[in-house]
């Protein structure tokens, strides 16, 4: 696409709101060095964070009943990239982009590899895709794929997935992550305990082949397509294969894939525990797997997420490195304006969580005083943080303000004249 934002562009709507978070910013310095909190360390931190946006992410989503695509949406990975540099040029932490494969499976990964470097993106992760079937493939996923009773299926599954991590070689990514949709709808329909059985044998085939410094996500889920048994339904099972292959494996944690009001901090704080912590692949819920904007819903849920995750960044736990990613389904909305204000949720949550007293928390907790130990997170949580993620954008080189500069860019306006509507091509998740 001929267009594409400008520094100068961003800088102009930056101008305009300056002044404003300038004060704002000074303010709120003030109230939490009364805190003992330093408002620069906190703007640092927040610069230093980083969540990979998913490629198929960009793309409108849908349900079962309907998709209604956007204008000027991405037709192939190439375009992808585009709205991609986009989102980091206005947040400045997205600089990481998860491919899912045959979805975006290049011609050339070094012409891919080097479009994404030249807008300073590189490949974050690659994704398999055995959860749907492909034109011209010889055995059908209907019925399973690395746990299906077919041995030639398992074996399509796997090397499937052995060609995701060829091709991220190519790209320099750096993990691998493992989703299927396999189990039963019937009771019956499936032997709980050999379907399992088999999808280990099946994932031990891809653990031996995980390049040299690559990590293994093994990604859980409660259900869906599978309602009655999902093979790998729940952290536990995720945790139980992650140790069965090997110390490069790892459990990554979606925040729609549980129960409802299932406790996710704990499950958290369990796998640091382990030492089994992949990452996450950020969204929110109301009702199961709604794949909605990141803190649109239970925002106070996502920051007890990152304040245990914090406090394992604090504490050094040893081999605590987790990877994070969006992986979101817009349906109703601009890809890139939820990409952008899903990204700065993260942030505002991290920030808060660095804003706990701990020493004041842990003595609350060894008093068993259940109240005071609830305010010191709430008084955190309650921070309004907003003048950080301004600075940190601004002195980044991003935006103050990224939907109103994106929109005031007419990028999306631009974006439909030069793509016109096409066949979809996994642009989003349906």
């Amino acid at each position: 696409m001929a267009f594409e934002l400008s520094p100068d562009h961003i800088a102009a709507e930056n101008r305009k709101r300056l002044k404003w978070l300038e004060e704002d910013y000074e303010h709120l310095g003030r109230q939490l060095a009364r805190r003992g909190a330093d408002i620069e360390r906190l703007t640092e931190r927040a610069m230093g964070f980083r969540v990979a946006v998913p490629s198929w992410g960009v793309g409108t989503g849908g349900t079962r009943f309907a998709r209604f695509p956007n204008p000027g949406e991405p037709r192939n990975v190439f375009e992808k990239i585009e709205d991609c540099d986009v989102v980091f040029k206005l947040v400045r932490t997205t600089p990481g982009i998860s491919l899912h494969i045959p979805w975006d499976k290049p011609e050339s990964a070094a012409e891919l590899r080097s479009f994404a470097e030249a807008r300073r993106l590189f490949f974050d992760s690659m994704n398999s895709n055995t959860f749907e079937d492909q034109p011209g493939q010889a055995c059908s996923y209907k019925f399973g794929s690395l746990s299906h009773t077919d041995p030639a299926v398992r074996r399509q599954a796997v090397e499937h997935n052995l060609e995701c991590l060829e091709l991220g070689v190519k790209l320099g990514a750096r993990s691998h992550t493992v989703w299927i949709g396999d189990g039963g709808n019937f009771p019956g329909q499936v032997h709980l305990r050999n379907a399992l059985e088999r999808y280990l044998d099946s994932m031990r085939d891809i653990y031996r082949a995980l390049p040299q410094g690559w990590r293994l996500f093994i990604e859980h889920k409660l259900y869906e397509p599978a309602f009655y048994s999902t093979v790998i339904n729940d952290w536990g099972t995720s945790y139980y294969c992650a140790r069965e292959l090997g110390e490069r494996a790892f459990s990554l944690v979606d925040l729609g894939h549980h129960a409802p009001n299932v406790n996710i901090e704990m499950i958290v704080a369990r796998l640091i525990q382990f030492g089994k912590l992949a990452g996450f692949h950020f969204n929110d819920s109301k009702y199961g797997d709604d794949d909605l904007d990141s803190g649109s819903i239970k925002p106070f849920q996502l920051f007890l997420i990152f304040h245990e995750l914090v406090d394992a960044e604090l504490s050094r736990v040893p081999g605590f490195d987790p990877a994070y990613m969006l992986d979101q389904s817009h349906n109703v909305t601009d890809p890139v304006e939820s990409l952008m204000t899903s990204a700065a949720e993260l942030v505002r949550a991290y920030v808060q969580a660095h804003l706990v007293d701990r020493e004041r928390l842990a003595a609350h907790q060894q008093a068993n005083d259940a109240l005071l130990a609830l305010q010191s997170l709430k008084q955190a949580f309650t921070t309004d943080v907003e003048p950080i993620l301004a600075m940190a954008r601004h002195r980044a080189g991003g935006a103050i303000d990224p939907v109103a500069t994106y929109r005031a860019s007419g990028y999306r306006q631009r974006a439909a004249q030069a793509r016109p509507a096409a066949a979809r091509l996994g642009a989003g998740i349906v």
